[in-house]
This record gives C-alpha cells, sequence and structure tokens, in this order.
C-alpha cells in the first residue's frame, strides 16, 4: 500500500543529500581541471556550491522517481592541458575520490556525535538529521562506485583511456555512444548484481567501522 507521508520523508532525506554529492563531484571535477590550466568550467559557472549550477532536469527527475539521478557534466577542453591524457585521468578521478572522501566524513560524523545526548525533545530534527547523515554515505558511496566502472562515459573510463596505449584508447573510446545502453542492459538484466551492490555495502560498512 503506498504511504504518500513515508516517501515525502524519505525524499526529504534523499534528494538533499544527492544534490549535495552530485554537487561536489561534479565541482571536484572543475576545480581539478581548473587548477591543471582550463578555465572552461569557471568561465561556465561551474566552481560553485550551489546547486543549481550543476542540475540536469532529467537527472533531477530520476532522483525523485527511481532513487538515482545524475549532474550535468562539468565542460572540460583538454587543449588547456600541459599533459592531456595524464591531466583528464586526474580530473575524471576526482569526482569519485571526493564522493568517497565526503563519504568518510559524514561516516565520521555519525560516528562522533553523542545523537543521545540531545534529549526526547529534540527528537523530531535529531532524527532525522542522523538519517540524512547516514543515507549521505551510502548515497557518496553509490556514486563513487558506479563512477568507478569502466564503461565509457563514467569518470573510471576517462582514466582507463588515459592509461592505454594510444590506439588502445581510441578503440576504446568509441564505445562512448553505447555506454549508457550498456550500462542499462547490465544492470536491468541482473549481470551486476554480485558486483555492484556488494561493493557499495562493503566500502560503506568499512567507512562505518574506521571510525569505531
Amino acid at each position: 500500500m503506498f504511504d504518500l507521508s513515508a516517501t515525502i520523508q524519505d525524499l526529504a532525506i534523499r534528494l538533499p543529500v544527492f544534490l549535495l554529492a552530485l554537487t561536489i563531484h561534479e565541482l571536484a571535477h572543475g576545480w581539478s581541471a581548473d587548477r591543471l590550466g582550463d578555465p572552461t568550467a569557471r568561465m561556465h559557472g561551474r566552481l560553485t556550491f550551489n546547486p543549481a549550477a550543476h542540475l540536469d532536469i532529467i537527472g533531477t527527475i530520476a532522483i525523485v522517481l527511481i532513487g538515482f539521478g545524475w549532474a550535468k557534466p562539468v565542460p572540460v577542453d583538454a587543449r588547456y592541458f600541459r599533459r592531456p591524457r595524464r591531466d583528464m585521468v586526474l580530473v575524471s578521478a576526482a569526482g569519485p575520490i571526493s564522493n568517497l572522501v565526503l563519504a568518510a566524513m559524514m561516516a565520521f560524523l555519525y560516528r562522533s556525535v553523542p545523537w543521545g545526548s540531545f534529549g526526547m525533545e529534540a527528537a523530531w530534527i535529531i532524527i532525522p538529521i542522523r538519517a540524512m547523515i547516514r543515507t549521505a554515505v551510502w548515497v557518496n558511496v553509490l556514486l563513487a562506485v558506479f563512477n568507478l566502472l569502466p564503461i565509457p562515459p563514467l569518470d573510471c573510463s576517462r582514466v582507463v583511456s588515459g592509461l592505454l596505449p594510444l590506439r588502445q584508447a581510441i578503440t576504446y573510446n568509441q564505445l562512448e555512444p553505447y555506454g549508457f545502453i550498456i550500462i542499462f542492459v547490465l544492470f536491468f538484466t541482473g549481470i551486476m548484481d554480485p558486483i555492484f551492490g556488494p561493493a557499495v555495502r562493503t566500502v560503506t560498512l568499512a567507512l562505518f567501522q574506521m571510525w569505531g
């Protein structure tokens, strides 16, 4: 039976967490590219913590409807880089790394705050905040692990492309137009279930256990 109240509560926790995670992910790409000499993201107003600058309308609707979404990719122009292939690897890796760092920070916060000391009178605000922080760990790990799939155009594919010999990299990159079809097939046929789900759970649990 559909529970509207529970759905609204879940969305009120999940949507802000996803927006923060996606914003940090794209900001990390833009910031690293800017540091390596590419001002494109800065010129497009993408070096900001404002989620509105990074939102993709369809991706945001997907968060609401299916519980997973995406942001607008940060524009990167490798012609500005001194070492284009190496620097693209660094820019691409920055996104998943930023999500793992944020997940670790949220796990530390979750473990460190003495939640029980606030008393029952504060439960109305403490319970959703605690749930939001816990969800933030899972969401950031989810985004990081998802982007570590070596399927173009996900972040890991840029890393793989930069490490391959040039000829093999060109062939590999030709998969990009079919990347999302491949991802769709892998997930909706359940092929990825034995790998993806356990990976997310293992990393999430490790981050919580890391802080005791």
